[in-house]
């Protein structure tokens, strides 16, 4: 899952795109390095990035889902949003195939009603209060089995009414510390319980440059490693910025489990 952000603030500066020429460019990239969708955001999750409304994140995003999907129409699209609103504009204007929800559908109670109407899959993260407040929110009694429960609990009410195509993100880098990042990801075998697909966001992220002293734009090694770890604990999707090393982690680990079964 290539990522594409159409902002002018998310955290790593080569990753936006607003110029109809540079989200063409950036698309054709991820594909062309062998990514399996395309993921676009309109609003940025740093917790430094104001808040938008709904009405302000259509009005960035749906130009740009009409530019890909007319340049780009077999493309797989996944949209990132947390507004009920903006994904179904998406899905039923723009044949979005995927709502990627950073939120659960705790900041809009009328997301898990909407999935049920649109069929779509949709990813479900775990992200405590919101991206502004989320680091604020890092007190667990037990991190992994808080998670576990926080996923239960979700995954039940989506299955009630109907929605049962789930993808689970156990969200790193919101609302947990360095160490609880590591932490889940040495236990993200446990999440398989669920029988559902997981998708890892670690990309330059900073659990990678804050431990290793360095920067966003010096973290592709650390998140090539972190993304084989991953592979290795049995990840579905890998959601990244890098896209040609990301296929290159997934094809060195399919050879490995091909002897490890």
């Amino acid at each position: 899952m290539g990522i594409i952000n159409i902002t002018p603030d998310s955290f790593f500066a080569a990753s936006r795109r607003q110029a109809e020429g540079g989200i063409i460019e950036r698309c054709r990239q991820i594909i062309d390095e062998g990514g399996s969708m395309i993921d676009v955001g309109a609003q940025s999750t740093t917790p430094a990035a104001p808040f938008l409304t709904a009405k302000e994140e259509a009005a960035r995003l749906m130009p740009a889902l009409k530019l890909i999907r007319n340049e780009f129409p077999h493309a797989i699209l996944s949209v990132d949003t947390f507004y009920a609103d903006v994904a179904k504009q998406s899905v039923e204007e723009f044949d979005a195939n995927i709502i990627n929800d950073i939120s659960g559908g705790q900041i809009d109670e009328r997301m898990f009603p909407t999935m049920a109407q649109l069929q779509v899959p949709y990813v479900l993260m775990h992200m405590r209060g919101v991206p502004q407040t989320m680091q604020q929110h890092t007190d667990y009694d037990d991190l992994i089995q808080d998670i576990l429960y926080y996923f239960s609990e979700r995954k039940s009410k989506l299955n009630l009414l109907g929605v049962n195509d789930v993808i689970l993100d156990p969200g790193f880098g919101f609302s947990k510390t360095l160490s609880q990042n590591y932490e889940l990801m040495a236990y993200l075998k446990y999440f398989h319980i669920f029988e559902e697909p997981i998708l890892v966001g670690i990309s330059r992220k900073s659990m990678i440059y804050k431990l290793l002293d360095s920067s966003p734009e010096e973290s592709l090694n650390g998140t090539s490693v972190l993304n084989t770890v991953a592979l290795l604990s049995g990840a579905a999707i890998l959601r990244v910025h890098d896209v040609k090393e990301a296929v290159e982690c997934l094809k060195i680990v399919g050879k490995i489990t091909e002897f490890d079964q």
